[in-house]
């Protein structure tokens, strides 16, 4: 008896001793955001738009005097005078309240190239219109009340209403619109003649539980999306409006809306004629439709070479089966999962056991060897929860509100109104000598054009500085809408004076199909360890 107790004592002991080591540390940024995010995007001012419906009653933030919305239409508020999106300055951590005056709930959204941010349809009064975010600088800005603010388009709107759709900007920075419930069509911005354009693709991939809604798109580097809906994807030329290619069935059950897995497109590199996409996580078939929250997601993962003549898909697992996790593309190349449940399915109050760690998977990993376990959070980050790429390099983590309406009491997984940070390893103290800083980088680049960056280091360069390029994607529903890594081509980087700063050369990605136009956060990564990005406008 003594030498068992004495085992489970040190079984015990490597147990919390191994939780400690796990890598990643975790912070609390603001402690009420007075919203739950269901839609993140980072800004190229170092700002961040919160945005969740209008229709979810009382939030915890008002509007500024005066700013309150009329809506007679509105079950719980007639007049509200509640935010329902904010505006987070990085530098100070400060809340601003944004007004938005249309249903956002589920709905798309994307950056122009300009910078910005596009948001498209909606529910009830939103269904068919266009706002736009233009962000500002708000750093010398004492208001309570930012400067920048929502402007909801009168002049033209959506061909069709979109719920659930998704975004994705095109090499000519123009923004294709593709799906939602009951949109088997897509359309673009700025609007063409034509309208909207049947896509019978959407059509045969729903099922009865629609899991063709929030389909992954991504721009791939001949110029075609890659579109994935339940367990199908295909290629689609969407100039001439017809599949290109239509790519092996993935297996393991729905992968899409309500099924909740996430997608993310690997960082391209190289000669960018290589594009591999993978597809991860999702909840059983039938859960939604039966509102199980204890049928266990799965946790397998496809990964395909999409621009090949025979691709198909290599299987992998996951440590966890998870729902509704987010899949961010890290400065490294490496992929975030995190967030989301191991039970249940999306929608409200239908999932259970939230997956507190984060998993690193590591791309040029043989099978069997590509995730990495992280230090677990502590805040379920179920329903309606997001994940962002901030430019120090950090995770930022908004939202949760399984709930129709906001609760925030006598419930196992209320509102989340608290914003986190998550740092990776790469950040840890111990890798502190080795982070570069970037000290001269053009602020606009054109496609296929030489420039330099110059860098300072603590401990001499060994090895290749890489300079890599991140976009701002608009991340809902477990997908990061736009999401994409560029890796450049760079030359060794040489000493460029005697105090640790050394000069890369660098050669801009060669066309719009490779990284769309707009503004990047690029970052110089020296031995896996990534800078604070600086913005650049890539044209």
């Amino acid at each position: 008896m003594e030498n068992l107790s004495y085992f489970l004592f040190l079984l015990f002991l490597f147990a919390t001793h191994a939780r400690a080591d796990l890598p990643g540390t975790w912070e609390l940024l603001v402690p009420d955001a007075g919203i739950a995010s269901m839609h993140t995007a980072v800004t190229r001012f170092n700002t961040v738009v919160l945005l969740d419906r209008t229709n979810i009653g009382p939030s915890r933030k008002l509007l500024p005097k005066g700013h309150c919305r009329s809506d007679k239409n509105d079950a719980v508020l007639k007049l509200d005078c509640y935010a329902h999106s904010v505006h987070l300055d990085l530098a100070t951590n400060q809340i601003r309240p944004l007004k938005i005056l249309t249903d956002t709930w589920c709905s798309s959204g994307q950056f122009l190239p300009d910078g910005t941010l596009l948001q498209t349809g909606g529910d009830l009064d939103g269904l068919k219109k266009i706002r736009k975010f233009s962000p500002c600088d708000v750093s010398s800005s004492s208001s309570l009340h930012s400067p920048c603010d929502w402007e909801e388009l009168d002049d033209i709107e959506l061909a069709e209403g979109r719920w659930y759709a998704t975004n994705q900007i095109l090499p000519d920075g123009s923004v294709i619109i593709i799906g939602g419930r009951g949109s088997n069509t897509v359309e673009f911005f700025p609007p063409k003649r034509n309208g909207a354009v049947s896509f019978p693709f959407l059509s045969e991939t729903e099922d009865t539980q629609m899991d063709n809604l929030y389909p992954y798109v991504h721009l791939l580097p001949n110029g075609h999306l890659f579109v994935f809906a339940n367990t199908r994807s295909v290629m689609y030329d969407f100039n001439r409006h017809v599949i290109v290619k239509e790519y092996p069935k993935l297996h393991g059950g729905p992968r899409n809306y309500p099924s909740a897995g996430s997608s993310a497109m690997l960082a391209l590199q190289g000669n960018y004629s290589k594009a591999e996409i993978v597809v991860c996580g999702g909840a059983k078939y039938g859960a939604f439709l039966l509102r199980s929250t204890d049928t266990p997601a799965h946790g397998s993962c496809g990964r395909i070479l999409a621009m090949e003549e025979k691709p198909r898909w290599e299987m992998e697992d996951m440590p966890y089966g998870r729902i509704m996790g987010d899949m961010v593309m890290l400065p490294t190349g490496d992929v975030l999962v995190i967030n989301g449940a191991m039970s249940g399915t999306q929608g409200f109050e239908m999932a259970s056991d939230p997956c507190l760690n984060p998993v690193l998977y590591r791309p040029d990993q043989p099978v069997g060897l590509r995730f990495m376990v992280l230090n677990p959070g502590t805040v379920p980050r179920m329903y309606h929860a997001t994940a962002n790429l901030l430019p120090d390099a950090r995770v930022l983590l908004a939202g949760s509100n399984p709930h129709v309406l906001y609760r925030f009491d006598d419930v196992e997984f209320p509102t989340e109104l608290r914003l986190e940070a998550f740092s990776p390893e790469y950040l840890s103290a111990d890798r502190a000598n080795l982070r570069p800083v970037i000290e001269e980088v053009p602020q606009t680049v054109r496609f296929g054009g030489k420039f330099d960056v110059v860098v300072s280091v603590d401990l001499p360069v060994v090895g290749i500085v890489e300079v890599n390029l991140a976009s701002a994607p608009f991340a809902t529903h477990s997908f990061s809408q736009g999401q994409r890594l560029v890796k450049l081509t760079v030359s060794s980087a040489v000493p460029d004076g005697s105090d640790g700063r050394y000069r890369i050369g660098v050669t801009a990605p060669p066309s719009g199909a490779v990284a769309p136009p707009g503004y990047y956060m690029a970052f110089a990564v020296n031995q896996g360890v990534p800078s604070i990005a600086k913005w650049i406008h890539v044209s």
